[in-house]
């Protein structure tokens, strides 16, 4: 499709040939004028069947990105799993109310809770509500194999890291993707006011209208339970639970990491 911007000529069935005067691709509104009127008219690209001067629609995704980018995220990464970069892992901490939400991409040494930072391997609602890409140059709607190319081309030396066998988390990896994809996603953060650890991974719907999941328990990952042992979290905070840390952009994580 060719871009669209502020001086584009475009096509309405309705109203003519007119000219872009502004340009929202985040939410698929342009403002154009037609002929010799002064003022503007408000067009979504979703349903207005603007095309190009010669003829070619003007295509906008019609229905908005999912809420929550994790089960994207999960589907990359069994993808990359898939293709021997099976020391690519993902900490994921969305919260049940889906007012906040985090993850992470982390490569290398499977250690849950000392995970490296790289720009652009990281992300939150805050941000991704505003803008919904990753970070690390992809567009909207990138299909699992898109975004794991896209990630590669940005930070090789990252990728790299990620080549090796880990087999035991890539089997579970591929069951649980096998059950949540691709209306749910995992959360490996938990409210501690809602006392010990859960015995099953907490599963969250990542759109609105999604029943709640009526699957099989799934386990934690491999490794998982050598980190707290048998101990009840709410009476062994203080000496079980990490102090929680800063990330780079200065926000403290309002979960375990």
């Amino acid at each position: 499709m060719k871009p669209i911007a502020p001086g584009t000529v475009i096509f309405h069935r309705h109203r003519g040939y007119g000219v872009i005067t502004a340009v929202n691709l985040m939410t698929g509104w342009i403002s154009a004028r037609f002929g010799n009127e002064m003022r503007t008219l408000d067009l979504n690209l979703s349903t207005d069947e603007v095309q190009h001067a010669d003829g070619e629609p003007i295509l906008f995704r019609r229905t908005p990105p999912d809420p929550m980018p994790h089960a994207r995220l999960m589907a990359m990464v069994r993808e990359l799993h898939k293709a021997g970069y099976q020391r690519l892992y993902l900490y994921s901490w969305p919260k049940p109310s889906g007012l906040h939400w985090r993850w992470h991409l982390f490569t290398g040494p499977r250690n849950w809770m000392e995970r490296p930072w790289r720009e652009g391997w990281y992300g939150s609602g805050a941000e991704y509500n505003c803008n919904p890409v990753m970070g690390w140059g992809d567009t909207p709607g990138e299909t699992p194999e898109e975004l794991a190319s896209t990630l590669a081309q940005f930070d090789p030396t990252g990728m790299a890291q990620a080549l090796g066998c880990d087999e035991d988390h890539t089997a579970w990896f591929d069951m649980v993707c096998d059950a949540l994809l691709p209306d749910y996603t995992f959360s490996l953060g938990w409210d501690k006011q809602d006392g010990r650890i859960p015995d099953a991974l907490p599963v969250i719907p990542v759109r609105r209208g999604v029943p709640e999941y009526a699957g099989p328990p799934l386990p934690w990952p491999p490794g998982w339970a050598k980190l707290w042992g048998s101990a009840h979290l709410a009476s062994t905070t203080a000496t079980i639970l990490p102090k929680t840390k800063k990330d780079p952009a200065g926000d403290r994580s309002d979960a375990v990491r």
